[in-house]
């Protein structure tokens, strides 16, 4: 009658019977355990060299460059729109707007005290249209610095005055 262990780990297997040794055994458990620390070592090294450079790039006062496109602006906006609008009836009313933003208020086209979706996707879709300077489709981070001391007051981007006609 044969008597032993049968097992594995991931991709380590092993089997142990009365007359075998675990030689085999000890010597994956010493490499998994090996392999295991170094992976920690590594990433904790890593860790504490990233959080070192953004603690350096926090006091030089950097912020990383961004860009972001029409169509990525126009998804997150819809996004917030959707956030705001909590009974999904596709119209932002006084009780879900945001206290004190006057911005969103602002896209109420009509004065009803109410932004309906169309209001909110082309009014944010304006405020893109006048950081976008250069008029490429997408917004940098230098751009949007900029914009906020350049305001044209009527957008001159192509896809903004088509969708204004």
């Amino acid at each position: 009658m044969k008597h032993g262990t049968t097992g594995s780990i991931g991709t380590l297997n092993w089997t142990r019977n009365d007359k075998g040794s675990t030689a085999e055994m000890r010597l994956a458990t010493i490499g998994l355990a090996l392999g295991t620390a170094l992976l920690a070592t590594a990433c904790n090294n890593h860790s504490e060299e990233k959080q070192e450079a953004d603690q350096r790039a926090a006091a030089a006062g950097f912020v990383p460059p961004s860009v972001t496109s029409r169509v990525d602006f126009g998804g997150m906006m819809d996004r917030r729109f959707r956030t705001l609008d909590r009974d999904g009836n596709d119209i932002i009313t006084a009780d879900e707007m945001p206290s004190g933003n006057s911005r969103i208020r602002e896209l109420d086209r009509n004065g009803d005290g109410e932004v309906t979706h169309s209001e909110f996707s082309e009014g944010t879709l304006n405020w893109f249209d006048r950081m976008d300077l250069n008029r490429d489709g997408a917004v940098t981070s230098e751009e949007r610095e900029s914009s906020r001391t350049e305001r044209p007051t009527t957008p001159t981007n192509p896809v903004a005055l088509n969708n204004a006609n």
